[in-house]
């Protein structure tokens, strides 16, 4: 599934309009980008959890010349399943 086609399940769902639905997924991706950015955690219960795990700085090596270089620490985004995510899925 792609956004595309996540809007139209949206609309259809929600008996709205695509552009509502557009609107609502835009907001529902601006909440959670804030959210992380802000170094909030986002919890919904049932379905999971989008946070914020830094990486450590580490030693990689270039695939090309096989020289040594530092890959420098960062933050990234993760999401974990909730349970009942999980039990859908399976």
């Amino acid at each position: 599934m792609n956004k595309s086609t996540l809007i139209e399940h949206i609309q259809s769902q929600a008996g709205i309009t695509k552009a509502q639905a557009t609107k609502a997924l835009q907001a529902f991706e601006s909440g959670i980008t804030h959210a992380l950015s802000h170094g909030e955690e986002v919890a919904l219960v049932g379905f999971g959890t989008f946070k914020v795990n830094e990486r450590a700085e580490r030693t990689g090596r270039n695939p090309k010349t096989g020289e040594a270089i530092t890959i420098a620490a960062a933050k990234v985004p993760t999401f974990k399943a909730g349970k009942a995510l999980k039990e859908a899925v399976n």
